[in-house]
């Protein structure tokens, strides 16, 4: 899950958490960490000057995923995925006569759908990130540009010839790159389909989770945003197990990826890179400021408050669906969260891997406290069998 709309990129709902005050407690600035237990993980990667998070971020999981099985450390192509999904976009967009939106963003799914549809390939098969407009890294500023003016004049001719879409697909071959057919990869000819096929991985083990009371709890629905052109499913939990399934998953040595709001003043994307809800997070929560689109603008992310000194939120099921239903929490980043660690006081906070490269204080990684993960998760992509026997049964996933 770039984003600062609403989606279906869907990157979790929380458990009746209440973090009691400690008084003794530090400011975020001078937490310390012991790590608890984490997944095996790849390197960190920048999605630079692009709205790709859902790629980085879901492919940074399908990596940890590999290692988890036992695998050896892949770097996967995000703009293979890139480019195959903005077609498939574009002709959503003009066959819904612009219906569905047409913009950077994307869901979790779409990576999922691209490895069983298109396969996949290593970064060493694409052309390097920029090259091709003379930069070293991903900036897709002036290629939505031409993408999306590309279809508004599609959309205004109301015919489409059956030429349209070689038109299309040549502007991203032209600044990502043309798709690869075939390649070598440590010295073994693959395609794309046969390499997905021998990365180990069982796509249909993966699942979207969510939990939001409009509609049923154990049932799917498709996550009303607009990334999530797709319409993929999620499955629907009550917020306690939610929760459950993040910790359990993480305990039994399972990453996921995380699709969340990180637009939020408390989500702290300088100095400390600790997310925390402060007790009043309610009177600063409306902020359209630090969203992962406006970082590429030149306006930085919000101070995390000294929030420790009073405690956190108390977050609801209700709480958490006011936000999404008044927009407060909205669709704008996908991440990975792969680990669990305490700080000095002995609280608990979910390990992030981010894709901004080696910013801040962790120099790409932060660590989330479990009420925000509770009060701004959109959804999460997570193996089946991480999920806890008897919520896996109440999902029919057993």
């Amino acid at each position: 899950m770039n984003f600062k709309r609403t989606f279906a990129a869907l990157f979790a709902a929380g458990l009746l958490l209440t973090l009691a005050p400690n008084a003794n407690a530090q400011k975020p600035e001078e937490l310390t960490f012991t790590v608890v237990k984490e997944a095996p993980i790849t390197s960190v990667k920048n999605q630079s000057r692009s709205g790709t998070c859902w790629c980085f971020s879901s492919l940074s999981y399908f990596e940890s995923e590999i290692l988890r099985k036992g695998g050896k450390t892949y770097d996967l192509s995000e703009a293979f995925v890139v480019h195959h999904t903005m077609v498939d976009r574009a002709e959503a967009h003009l066959r819904t006569h612009g219906d569905v939106s047409f913009s950077q963003g994307g869901s979790f799914y779409d990576v999922l759908y691209c490895a069983k549809t298109y396969g996949l390939c290593p970064e060493s098969a694409t052309v390097p990130a920029g090259s091709l407009y003379g930069d070293t890294l991903f900036n897709h500023n002036e290629v939505d540009k031409v993408a999306s003016g590309f279809l508004k004049g599609m959309l205004d001719l109301k015919t489409l010839s059956p030429c349209w879409k070689n038109g299309f697909t040549s502007i991203y071959d032209n600044y990502l790159g043309k798709l690869p057919t075939e390649f070598k990869y440590e010295g073994k000819k693959y395609t794309p389909k046969s390499f997905a096929e021998s990365l180990g991985l069982d796509w249909d083990e993966y699942v979207s989770l969510t939990s939001f009371t409009h509609h049923p709890f154990y049932s799917q629905f498709v996550i009303e945003v607009q990334d999530n052109w797709r319409w993929a499913l999620s499955y629907n939990l009550p917020l306690d197990e939610f929760m459950e399934v993040m910790d359990y998953a993480l305990n039994n040595g399972y990453a996921f990826a995380w699709g969340a709001d990180v637009s939020e003043k408390y989500f702290n994307r300088e100095g400390s890179c600790v997310a925390t809800v402060p007790v009043d997070a309610k009177k600063t929560s409306q902020s359209n400021e630090g969203s992962d689109q406006e970082r590429w603008i030149g306006k930085s992310g919000g101070k995390n408050p000294s929030i420790t000194e009073k405690g956190e939120m108390t977050i609801t099921q209700e709480l958490r669906q006011e936000a999404y239903d008044n927009w407060e929490t909205t669709d704008d980043h996908g991440m990975l969260i792969y680990g669990l660690a305490k700080d000095q006081n002995g609280k608990e906070y979910y390990m992030m891997k981010n894709s901004w490269g080696f910013y801040g204080k962790y120099k790409g990684f932060a660590y989330i406290s479990k009420a925000y993960v509770a009060y701004k998760t959109m959804n999460i992509l997570i193996n089946k069998n991480a999920i806890p026997e008897k919520i896996a049964k109440k999902l029919n996933l057993k």
